[in-house]
């Protein structure tokens, strides 16, 4: 009969020893590894090996740190385009309003330097809104005769004419455009000095020279400037410019079309002119002693009256006396030429 133990109550080497071994086989292969690089190969083989097991081990803590951060950055991107697109949004907003204060600016500018160099008086204006009739075309200032506005003084901006004050109130004005289908001025073709009136209404923001002749002195590209026959408009402010002439075989008359050289409606800033033309009297001056021309003239008049009577009597008396024959004839012979003189004069 066998007493010795079963297999599984066996007992080896200690397990002391067994720590003491292989305490001393690690520190034989450091010191075999570092003094003599054995190990290497053997170190990037077990890499090699153990590589898609150390992925696999990896790859859901990679797969929950790639989401993690999808969705944090997805939330950061959204964010940040709100953002930007808000920032987009006003840096649009600034550029435009910096892209209009630069025009008025610089239109202003203009204006300015148009009041330092005008000897007539002005007042800018600033444009309001335009007037509630569809069918003209006029808009309203907010200058009035509170600051010295009238009917009838032009209104001009950089370039040129614009309009014609045609109403005022204390604080407003209204302004027909020169393309107003009511609209007239004078004006005075500067190549050549050929005078006429221009229309409005002719065709959608154009002026009309109407009844023309056909053989009238014009061409295309003719600067039109106002005449100031009127009294209304001074001379010399430009108006417009020819762009089309439209000559018909049947008839005598030929159509000018022009366009406004000025901003009709294109600026916010005008100039107002405060043009009084200056109109002679029509009464005659009076004398050096308070009495009229008129009276002098009729004075003048009878005393011509007065010498050609005495000179009618002494040519009377003259023509009685006796006088010699030669003498005679020669009478006879000039009298004719007088008497003939004497009708022209009258």
């Amino acid at each position: 009969m066998d007493y010795t133990p079963p297999p599984l109550f066996k007992q080896g080497t200690s397990a002391f020893a067994r720590l003491v071994i292989f305490v001393t086989m690690a520190l034989v292969l450091l010191v075999v590894d570092a003094r003599f690089d054995a190990l290497s190969t053997v170190r990037q083989v077990a890499a090699t090996v153990l590589m898609p097991v150390e992925r696999a081990v990896l790859a859901p803590r990679d797969m929950a740190r790639a989401a993690f951060d999808y969705l944090q950055s997805s939330a950061a991107l959204v964010s940040e385009n709100r953002e930007l697109r808000r920032r987009a949004v006003a840096q649009a907003d600034d550029a435009l309003r910096q892209a209009q204060l630069e025009a008025e600016n610089r239109q202003l500018r203009k204006l300015l330097d148009l009041k330092e160099q005008s000897a007539t008086p002005v007042t800018a204006a600033e444009v309001l809104y335009d007037a509630r009739d569809p069918y003209s075309q006029r808009i309203v200032i907010d200058r009035g005769s509170q600051h010295d506005v009238r009917a009838g003084y032009p209104v001009i901006d950089d370039r040129g004419v614009v309009g014609q004050v045609t109403r005022v109130t204390p604080f407003q004005s209204e302004v027909t455009l020169l393309t107003d289908k009511d609209q007239a001025i004078p004006v005075q073709v500067v190549r050549n000095g050929l005078r006429s009136i221009a229309f409005g209404g002719g065709k959608a923001g154009m002026l009309d020279l109407r009844f023309m002749a056909a053989s009238a002195d014009l061409q295309q590209g003719d600067l039109l400037v106002t005449s100031g026959l009127d009294g209304v408009y001074p001379a010399g402010l430009p108006v417009a410019r020819i762009v089309q002439i439209e000559r018909k075989a049947d008839t005598a008359f030929s159509r000018v079309y022009c366009e406004p050289v000025a901003g009709v409606r294109s600026h916010r800033q005008l100039l107002v002119v405060r043009y009084e033309a200056e109109k002679p009297s029509r009464d005659l001056p009076a004398g050096d002693d308070g009495k009229s021309a008129a009276g002098k003239a009729s004075k003048t008049e009878k005393a011509g009256k007065g010498d050609k009577a005495q000179k009618a009597d002494k040519v009377e008396k003259a023509g009685k006396a006796p006088m010699p024959k030669a003498d005679a004839a020669a009478t006879v012979a000039a009298t004719p030429s007088a008497t003939s003189s004497q009708e022209q004069k009258r």
